[in-house]
């Protein structure tokens, strides 16, 4: 009972670590950006999606038809300190002859899109160029020597061809050679695709060791998944030279409104404003108690950008119909552009600040 005192202990310490951030003269102060509420704000959004010529279709839900704006005015107010302001320039600067990847699933893509489109805003005269290979993309700012990538990657392992199908390996990364080398900041993002079964699970079998199944429970090959990945920082990152940030869990509001008090509602289609307050009446999401737990356990810091309650509070953010401008289908998973992923990159953008102070 008393060495799990001691371990429980231990790993409480480890998760405040990732809301705690440096500042002048060594000392700790515990500035939470994570809990709060959403404020309306005349002076938001931060761009409109007209100033990002590059901007996946499915995000612009203006442009697909959606009818409100309302959504769009709302910045993240923390309840215990200020946001600084993004400052899309002076990002540009401090990032001056580096790179960040976003490494994961189409919720990264959503964050990344959303960083190009703050960016290209703060100096739009500045040349860009944006190439695909593959699963990465590469917007390079050449005037600032400065590289935004994205590496596509649902499920952090790997996905593999085999005699008997297409297999998840739980305890394989031969990914991680390209993120080793490609940047000076990671910011990783897994767990929507873990849910997928059907026709858009694609893969026929997991493996572990020895081991092939058909399928497991998803949250348990969540947690392995994630304990290889962690693994994988730890063995393989230099922290004085590469800083790794988590982007959390983005929740959907596909499932009933009861999850956030309102039974009548079947999905996020037709809202307009977020909840007030500053928790969500349906609890957390059980992926983040997860990734907590393994964030806790490594060596190597990881900095947990903990969007998932802010996220949750923003009902109205998903592009529902207006992800396709035919207006078929009910996305309430992914997040309209301009809108929260922006707020995300605040936080990364803060975070960044504190951490070279």
């Amino acid at each position: 009972m008393a060495s799990f005192g001691i371990w429980l202990v231990s790993l409480l310490v480890q998760v405040l670590v990732f809301e705690q951030v440096q500042v002048s003269g060594g000392q700790e102060s515990t500035r939470d950006y994570f809990k709060g509420s959403w404020v309306y704000d005349t002076s938001y959004p931060l761009y409109n999606a007209s100033d990002c010529p590059f901007m996946e279709s499915f995000f612009d839900c203006q442009a697909n038809g959606r009818p409100d704006t309302q959504y769009l005015k709302y910045r993240w107010q923390p309840s215990s300190c200020n946001l600084t302001s993004f400052n899309g320039i002076d990002f540009l600067l401090k990032l001056s002859g580096r790179s960040i990847m976003f490494v994961g699933d189409s919720l990264s893509l959503n964050q990344w899109q959303s960083l190009t489109c703050l960016l290209h805003k703060a100096d739009p005269e500045a040349e860009y160029t944006l190439e695909r290979t593959g699963g990465l993309s590469t917007f390079t700012f050449p005037k600032y020597s400065v590289k935004v990538m994205i590496s596509r990657n649902a499920y952090l392992v790997d996905i593999v061809n085999t005699d008997i199908g297409r297999v998840l390996k739980l305890d394989s990364i031969e990914s991680g050679k390209l993120w080793k080398e490609s940047a000076d900041f990671l910011i990783f993002d897994t767990w929507h695709w873990w849910l997928h079964t059907g026709r858009k699970q694609p893969w026929n079998y997991i493996q572990e060791g020895n081991t092939t199944v058909k399928d497991m429970d998803r949250m348990v090959a969540y947690e392995k998944a994630l304990r290889t990945w962690a693994n994988w920082v730890d063995t393989n990152i230099d922290s004085s030279k590469t800083k790794v940030f988590f982007q959390g869990v983005s929740p959907d509001h596909s499932n009933s409104g009861e999850d956030w008090g309102e039974p009548s509602a079947n999905s996020c289609e037709g809202q307009s404003q977020p909840l007030n307050g500053t928790s969500y009446p349906g609890g957390p999401v059980p992926a983040e108690e997860v990734l907590e737990k393994v964030l806790g356990s490594m060596s190597n810091p990881v900095y947990l950008l903990d969007v998932t309650t802010l996220s949750q509070l923003r009902i109205d953010g998903h592009p529902s119909l207006y992800g396709r401008r035919d207006h078929k289908g009910d996305d309430c998973t992914h997040w309209c552009l301009p809108g929260v992923p922006d707020t995300w990159n605040e936080l990364l953008y803060a975070t960044i600040l504190d951490q070279s102070s």
